[in-house]
C-alpha cells in the first residue's frame, strides 16, 4: 500500500449499533471488510442520538431509548480505491446512508512511524 497524500475520498456508512450481519454487528463487518480490501484505514464513531428512515429518535439519555444508537463508519483512501470497494457493501442488509465526500489528507502517519510523529496517512 502507498501513502495517501492529498485529494482522497471519504466513505461514511451509517449504521444502527444493533444491525448484525452472520451474528456480529455490521459496524465490525464493515471494518474487516475494508481492512481486507487493503484500504488506508477505518474507524468507527457512535453517536449519542439520532434518528433515521424509522423517525424513531434514538438517544443515549433515557436508559429506554439507548438501543439502537446511530454508528459512523468512516474509510478513507484514494477515491479509485474506495470505488472499488463500494461492491463489496451490496450484499450487506440493514445499511442506512452511504455517504462519499472528497476530501484533502493534510496530515497522518504510516504503520512504521510512532503515534505523534510526522507523516502521512498510508
Amino acid at each position: 500500500m502507498s501513502r495517501l497524500r492529498g485529494t482522497a475520498l471519504r466513505l461514511t456508512v451509517l449504521v444502527g449499533e444493533d444491525e448484525r450481519h452472520h451474528g456480529r454487528p455490521l459496524y465490525t463487518e464493515v471494518v474487516h471488510r475494508a481492512h481486507a480490501a487493503g484500504l488506508a484505514g477505518a474507524s468507527v464513531f457512535r453517536g449519542i442520538e439520532g434518528f433515521g428512515a424509522s423517525s424513531v429518535v434514538h438517544t443515549s439519555r433515557l436508559l429506554s431509548l439507548a438501543e439502537g444508537l446511530p454508528v459512523a463508519v468512516v474509510v478513507v483512501d484514494t477515491a479509485e480505491r474506495i470505488r472499488e470497494f463500494l461492491p463489496r457493501l451490496e450484499e450487506l442488509t440493514g445499511l442506512g446512508l452511504v455517504l462519499l465526500d472528497e476530501c484533502e489528507v493534510v496530515r497522518g502517519r504510516g504503520p512504521d512511524e510512532a503515534p505523534g510523529g510526522p507523516g502521512e496517512v498510508r
